[in-house]
């Protein structure tokens, strides 16, 4: 395995120090809990460019008392040999073992790491038919092992690697092993790995973002108002709405932040009570191709018009995947000034945009984002206003130009966010 890796000691000490962080802060991991590391669940496995990072974390993880650390590794050559070689009719099919491993894993009470170093690209001039039977394939395949992190059963943790192909779709006009070295150094600084005391300064990044978590639960807003360019919206808020900031509870009572990095506080909105145009701010990577310049209009929480200048297909395939995919299942505020935002850098990775900006998700509701929706039924979590569907997919829509009001309980409205940033 040849993995491009910036060859210095302040690299291999920033691999540690992800490492840790990973394992202390993103999982809180106990001793006696084993780790799984996988990729993005379509392609099952890390990526081989993420080896190095998952050597660390696995380190980490077993001083940090894990009984057994394995990895599911992803081939994106094997990928590509699947869309050029396999039966056209062949790509609804998916894994028959992968799906049943991720939730034998979560139900023996173990923690699941997902590592991002895939090429944001890959897929981009394959047809769009075959990606959304293929994203289709794997949601459906996945949907019990989603179901369950949906409910917090488990504590999780997704992280990102620098991988040449990525490197270059960041950073296009530098030479290779310069262009990885730099989004490695974009993920350190953006991670908080590059401080006196990561730790530390990770513990006061997210007791602000519980503060801010704190204060909009006390409002108990019933909807929120959007105004923006090219976005006029207005989501409605169930009664038991939960906003919820970089770290949430496992089942088990284990305080893990499932996002490294994270600058946003979330919620749930109500999947009938959404209204207006939306218009995406920034592209939107999914199944290996880019979606970009796209806006979506909504009447009565649904999805009725779509476009977009490009995968405007993939993007149709997508809203289609079954009745909830047309549906809102979170919305999240992010202040244009975080770090992310910036960096001045698109990642083209949902991981570090979505952090540059509020944003929202098309599919499945977190049920932890209800009071008590933890333990509820769809059905029960579904007439309180919850989303359910086997996709969820984040996408980009704040700015320095959008404004945000929230709708109080008389009816009254108040600034949230002006110009992309906190009112108060």
């Amino acid at each position: 395995m040849t993995v491009a890796r910036p060859a210095t000691s302040r690299f291999e000490q920033s691999l540690d120090t992800c490492g840790e962080i990973a394992v202390t802060i993103g999982l809180k991991l106990r001793a006696g809990e084993r780790l799984l590391s996988v990729g993005p669940l379509a392609s099952g496995g890390v990526a081989t460019d993420g080896a190095p990072l998952v050597g660390h974390i696995a380190a980490s993880a077993y001083r940090a008392g894990a009984p057994l650390v394995e990895a599911v590794w992803g081939d994106e050559a094997l990928q590509m040999a699947r869309f050029r070689h396999a039966p056209r009719d062949s790509f609804n099919q998916f894994s028959a073992w992968f799906p049943k491993a991720l939730v034998e894993h979560v139900d023996g009470g173990h923690a699941i790491l997902s590592v991002y170093a895939n090429d944001p690209d890959q897929l981009i001039d394959q047809p769009a038919d075959l990606i959304g039977a293929v994203q289709q394939a794997t949601s459906r395949a996945v949907q019990p092992f989603r179901e369950r992190l949906s409910r917090n059963q488990s504590n999780w943790t997704v992280v990102a690697a620098a991988a040449p192909r990525w490197a270059a779709r960041v950073f296009p006009h530098l030479p290779p092993d310069e262009g990885v070295a730099r989004l490695w150094d974009a993920i350190a600084r953006l991670c908080r790995l590059d401080g006196p005391d990561p730790m530390a300064a990770w513990e006061s990044h997210l007791d602000a973002l519980a503060a801010r978590r704190d204060e909009l639960n006390r409002k108990r807003y019933t909807a929120l108002k959007y105004d923006g360019p090219g976005t006029k919206l207005t989501i409605g808020l169930p009664a038991r709405h939960e906003w919820v900031s970089g770290r949430s509870v496992s089942g088990a009572g284990i305080l893990f932040a499932p996002n490294l990095p994270t600058e946003e506080v979330f919620t749930m909105p109500h999947k009938d009570r959404v209204d207006g145009t939306v218009r995406s701010s920034k592209p939107l990577s999914y199944g290996g191709t880019l979606i970009e310049r796209f806006s979506l209009e909504f009447s009565e929480g649904r999805v009725v018009s779509v476009k977009a200048d490009r995968g405007d297909a993939v993007l149709r395939q997508l809203v289609a995947t079954d009745e909830g995919a047309a549906r809102l299942g979170e919305i999240a505020l992010v202040p244009h000034s975080s770090p992310v935002s910036q960096s001045g850098l698109l990642f083209y990775n949902t991981l570090f945009d979505e952090n540059a900006a509020s944003h929202v998700a098309l599919g499945s509701a977190y049920k932890f984002t209800l009071t008590g929706g933890e333990v509820m039924t769809d059905e029960e979590f579904e007439r309180a206003g919850g989303n359910r569907s086997v996709v969820h997919v984040d996408f980009m829509i704040g700015s320095g130009d959008l404004d945000i009001d929230g709708v109080l309980a008389d009816g009254t409205t108040e600034p949230i966010m002006r110009r992309g940033e906190w009112a108060s």
